[in-house]
């Protein structure tokens, strides 16, 4: 058991000085970048920092398989170069359960990824959305609630709010929909409730229309009038729209399935979202195997100029399982895989390939 929790303090040390040494890299990278990208808007430096600050968990989140691999190849390197392995062989102890202590704590790692990191990544992600956008003068215009779809469009008379019940997969075509335009001061001055809605080139397509006026003294009730077609402008485009629906992982883990269903509900396609709750699922297994990977080219004493290059291997082949990784989910979000399937296979094929190695390099 002291042994277990050596490894696994040696192990964890290894992983925090890793990542701390990549979160330094990187935010310099990210102040060098948002300066760039924002030397127009007037930005000061506070502003800059506080965008870097909330751009870099998410950079972060997206290498930790990296993270991972390297803290494992300098763990067993530095095993096997100080003979600690050797002499844990010689007590009796196998290398295959010296290997339980650094596992469990890339598990754990991973599950505190998925569980406390991913909202935090999730909050800094959409507030550095709004953050950007805000300086690029170009907000989101979607957004899926419990009550259906609703959208905004503005123009020189003002916004106008537009909720529908359901919509087609890219937000075209809209169903029971309600548009409410107010003016510059914020006042509403006129209501519409249409059974279809059509985004046509510049304007909506509604067909069976009820319009109320508000700018008129008498009732808007008495005032309304009913048409079988009516075309209002609009300046948004379907790319417009597609884009609104930002990325999944600006979404946390928890309100994922509920996301999910409001999404189906709407009548959009889901499984972007789907998959990406699935790999999400399946990244502490994923953390596991880049483990089991550095292990399987490590773990055992290291003799003249073979280090280089068995450690060359481990992250040609790391790299290799994050890219198949990443296809697979590319395959699933684009349905040509069960969303079960892309975001299991690779890590459960990681596991069994570097346990395979494992098993050779220890038993022959």
């Amino acid at each position: 058991m002291i042994l277990h929790r050596y490894f696994a303090r040696r192990f964890l040390t290894t992983f925090l000085g890793v990542l701390a040494v990549f979160f330094i890299i990187m935010m310099f990278l990210d102040i060098v970048e948002q300066l760039r990208r924002y030397a127009s808007a007037d930005a000061g430096f506070g502003a800059i920092f506080t965008l870097t600050l909330l751009n870099i968990p998410q950079g972060v989140y997206r290498i930790l398989p990296l993270i991972m691999i390297l803290s494992a190849i300098a763990l067993f390197l530095n095993l096997s170069r100080s003979s600690e392995m050797v002499v844990t062989r010689a007590a009796g102890r196998s290398a295959l359960r010296a290997l339980n202590a650094p596992l469990i704590v890339a598990l754990m790692i991973g599950l505190l990824a998925v569980g406390i990191i991913n909202p935090i990544v999730a909050s800094t992600s959409k507030e550095y959305e709004a953050r950007s956008g805000a300086l690029r003068g170009n907000d989101s215009v979607l957004a899926i609630g419990s009550s259906g779809l609703w959208l905004r469009q503005g123009g020189d008379a003002g916004q106008t709010v537009i909720q529908a019940q359901s919509a087609n997969l890219d937000g075209t075509a809209l169903s029971e929909v309600t548009f409410i335009s107010f003016d510059t001061d914020g006042r509403p001055t006129r209501r519409i409730n249409a059974v279809t809605a059509k985004l046509r080139p510049g304007f909506w397509a509604l067909s069976d229309a009820k319009i109320w006026l508000f700018e008129d003294e008498e009732t808007p009730e008495a005032a309304a009038q009913l048409l079988a077609a009516v075309d209002i402008p609009s300046t948004l485009t379907p790319d417009q729209i597609r884009d609104s629906f930002g990325t999944p992982s600006s979404i946390p883990i928890w309100e994922l399935p509920a996301f999910i269903e409001r999404l189906r509900k709407a009548g959009f396609s889901a499984q972007r979202h789907l998959v990406w709750f699935h790999s999400e699922i399946a990244l502490p297994f994923f953390l596991v195997a880049m483990v089991m990977i550095g292990a399987a080219f490590t773990l055992r004493h290291q003799r003249g100029g073979r280090t280089g290059l068995m450690v060359m291997f481990a992250i040609l082949l790391a790299f290799v399982i994050y890219f198949i990784r990443n296809f697979a989910q590319l395959l699933g979000e684009n349905g040509q895989l069960p969303a079960v399937l892309a975001a299991w296979a690779p890590p459960l094929a990681a596991i069994g390939l570097s346990w395979g190695i494992l098993l050779h390099n220890e038993d022959g």
